[in-house]
């Protein structure tokens, strides 16, 4: 099922939602990005996990790190359909000329 996304398009003073659909290379895309993100991700958060633990005193059991790097990546990562209603968007505005804001 291929991955669409609305958005509100005001002309004239009236404003009518523009569905947006991505391309099957384009959710590809979308979910290599993430994937890899989410595996820099969690490499981060096992890092902050033994930082955390060596700060506080925590014993070094394995099990207890990655309990607190899930902690820690749950918290910070991405969903893969932010990525696609983003790249969504990005089609949007290219196609109705919206420029990015800063």
């Amino acid at each position: 099922m291929t991955f669409s996304k609305q958005f509100p398009k005001t002309f004239e003073g009236l404003t009518k939602w523009q569905e947006v659909f991505l391309s099957y290379e384009e959710e590809i895309t979308a979910e290599d990005n993430v994937r890899k993100e989410n595996i820099k991700l969690m490499k981060e958060c096992i890092k902050d996990a033994k930082s955390i633990m060596d700060n506080t005193g925590l014993k070094d059991y394995q099990s207890d790190l990655i309990s607190i790097a899930k902690s820690l990546f749950e918290k910070r990562s991405s969903h893969e359909i932010y990525w696609k209603e983003k790249k969504a968007k990005e089609k949007f505005d290219s196609k109705n000329d919206v420029k990015p804001q800063l």
